[in-house]
C-alpha cells in the first residue's frame, strides 16, 4: 500500500515537472531568438527534451523492468538532441559572431535556474526510485542548473567584461558537453536494468 502510495507521488511530482519545464521552455526560446543566444537557444530546447523526458517518465512508470530499460535507453538518445541542436547553433554564431544582449540573457538564465532548481529539489527524493527514468529526470535538472549559472556568467562576463560573442558560445557548447555525459549516465543504468530483467 505505501508502495502504491509512493509510486502516485513519483508520478504526480513527474508530471509537475514535465508542466515546469514546458512552461519555461516557451519564455527561454522566446528570449532566445530575439537576442541571438546560443546558450539560451541550447537551454531552452533542454527544457522542451526535459517536458518530453518526464512526460514519458509517467507514461512508462507501471511498465516491467525490461520496458522501462528500454525507455531509459530512448531517453539516452534523446538526451543527445540538445547537444546536437546546440551545436548546429553554435556554427552559425562562429559565422556571425554578435554578442547577445547582457540583460535579458542574465534574467532569463536566472529564471531557468529557479525553474531547475525547483524540479531537481522536487525530483532529488525519488532519484533511486524509479531507475533509469527517475534518474534521467533528476540528472537533468541538476546539469540544467548548473548550466544555468554558467548562463547567468556569461550575461555577467558580457556586460561588464567583454562585449563579445564568445562568453555566450562557450556557455552553449559546455552545456551540450553536460547534454552528451547525462546521456551517458543514462544509458548505463538502463543497460543495468535490461541485464537484470533478463
Amino acid at each position: 500500500m505505501r508502495e502504491l502510495a509512493d509510486n502516485a507521488a513519483l508520478r504526480r511530482t513527474v508530471a509537475l515537472v514535465a508542466v515546469l519545464n514546458l512552461a519555461y521552455f516557451g519564455v527561454e526560446f522566446a528570449v532566445a531568438l530575439a537576442i541571438g543566444s546560443v546558450s539560451l537557444f541550447a537551454d531552452s530546447i533542454d527544457f522542451l527534451e526535459d517536458a518530453s523526458v518526464n512526460l514519458l517518465i509517467v507514461i512508462a512508470f507501471g511498465w516491467s523492468l525490461r520496458a522501462r530499460a528500454r525507455v531509459g535507453m530512448l531517453l539516452a538518445l534523446i538526451l543527445l538532441v540538445p547537444a546536437l541542436a546546440t551545436l548546429w547553433t553554435a556554427w552559425n554564431k562562429f559565422l556571425v559572431p554578435v554578442a547577445p544582449s547582457p540583460l535579458p540573457l542574465t534574467l532569463a538564465g536566472t529564471g531557468a535556474l529557479a525553474v531547475n532548481l525547483t524540479c531537481a529539489y522536487l525530483l532529488a527524493r525519488y532519484r533511486h526510485q524509479g531507475g533509469s527514468l527517475t534518474k534521467a529526470a533528476f540528472l537533468s535538472a541538476r546539469n540544467d542548473a548548473l548550466a544555468n549559472v554558467a548562463i547567468i556568467a556569461a550575461g555577467l562576463v558580457t556586460a561588464y567584461l567583454w562585449a563579445s560573442a564568445w562568453p555566450d558560445l562557450v556557455v552553449g557548447l559546455a552545456i551540450a558537453a553536460l547534454n552528451a555525459d547525462a546521456a551517458r549516465e543514462v544509458w548505463e543504468a538502463a543497460r543495468e536494468e535490461h541485464r537484470a530483467s533478463a
